[in-house]
């Protein structure tokens, strides 16, 4: 079956469905990563976005039940070159064209991805609509004008847990007493970590857990002194989808949280201290989604290799010198990408230390996040 890609400045792409029928809109954006389509799908800061993958065959190794990332797929749709006809790994359960079938997911394949790459590169990430059913350019660029814009947009109320959740051992747990826990877990022994949930990725809370955090994850809209009221010995702010500006709510609770405890953002986290800090952030022309961005610390001159999944940025300027340090830099577009305050114990990355798959080279953090708590305790 025949499928169209259109975009809102009137580019568009004839090609075939790729997994369900149907329409979906958001903004198309671009993934530079070789592998790892199943984290992507499965990370809730693609909310709003459709993604495109440069490799152009995709879907070798299937889908299985342990490489996701949440609760579900948020990705509204997903462009690919070829769709892989042949499955071949151990763990794989099914095809990535019937995944994205059981889940609803309509996408597009065998259209030229690297002209559209080129395309999004030139003028910018666009809102697009892939239809299965209706090629009228006409009636497509009418529905089009009417889709949401991600700018100012609040996508983290779609993505966020709507109750307070514990992850122990692997796994999202409902509300229960810590006295119920496992025997042999001694909460005491471990640093209670409150994470404000704005789209959490499963690896950060794996990572966390590797490092002896106790977690419990609260939802996006939950005031800061319920937050304390749980006794952490840390905060962390996770990564999650749109435009942080929009998010007015959950950068009012983390300015009350500034100096009272250790804080730790990723992505979306990070931008949200920087606001609460007083900075300003701006949209990027095609946003950073790969596994293969180089950023150097500044702190140790080191280049660092990560994986990257997001479409606005701090700007430097707006941040206060005198109080905050700028860690970390992108070397494509010199983009901030890692700050920490001079006074409080707080830093921030742009990047995915927690990247999996995709390189290792900044799960150092997560240490430096340990040795905060550890030395304010």
């Amino acid at each position: 079956m025949k499928a169209i890609l259109l975009l809102e400045d009137g580019k568009f792409f004839m090609g075939e469905s790729f997994g369900a029928f149907g329409e979906t809109t958001g903004e198309v954006v671009f993934n530079t990563a070789m592998t790892g389509y199943q984290e992507i799908l499965t990370d809730p800061s693609y909310n709003g976005q459709i993604v495109t993958m440069t490799y152009p065959q995709i879907g070798n190794y299937g889908i299985n039940d342990e490489d996701i990332e949440s609760r579900s797929i948020f990705v509204e749709g997903f462009i690919v070159k070829e769709g892989s006809p042949i499955v071949s790994n151990w763990r794989a359960k099914k095809s990535l064209d019937e995944y994205l079938k059981e889940k609803g997911i309509v996408g597009i394949q065998r259209i030229d991805t690297r002209e559209l790459t080129r395309h999004i590169r030139n003028y910018g990430a666009k809102k697009g609509i892939i239809s299965t059913g209706d090629f009228s350019i006409d009636s497509l660029t009418h529905k089009l004008s009417n889709a949401p814009d991600i700018v100012g947009k609040d996508l983290v109320r779609e993505v966020t847990t709507d109750t307070p959740l514990y992850w122990f051992q692997n796994s999202i747990r409902r509300e229960f007493e810590e006295s119920q826990l496992e025997l042999g877990f001694n909460v005491n022994n471990h640093y209670r970590v409150a994470v404000y949930d704005l789209g959490v990725k499963y690896n950060i809370l794996r990572e966390l857990e590797k490092h002896g955090c106790f977690l419990r994850l609260f939802p996006a809209s939950t005031p800061y002194d319920k937050i304390l009221e749980w006794k952490p010995d840390g905060i962390f702010l996770s990564n999650g989808p749109g435009d942080p500006e929009a998010l007015e709510y959950i950068i009012a609770n983390v300015k009350q949280l500034l100096g009272k405890l250790p804080i730790f953002g990723i992505c979306l986290g990070h931008q949200i201290i920087g606001l609460a800090l007083g900075g300003k952030t701006f949209k990027l022309k095609f946003g950073h989604h790969g596994a293969n961005h180089p950023v150097k610390n500044l702190l140790t001159g080191k280049i660092e290799i990560t994986s990257q999944n997001h479409g606005f940025a701090v700007d430097p300027d707006s941040l206060d010198k005198n109080n905050i340090k700028i860690t970390h830099i992108n070397l494509n577009d010199y983009t901030v990408e890692g700050f920490e305050h001079k006074h409080l114990p707080l830093f921030s990355v742009q990047y995915h230390p927690e990247a999996s798959p995709g390189p290792h080279d900044s799960k150092y953090l997560f240490n430096k996040f340990i040795a905060l708590m550890k030395n304010r305790g």
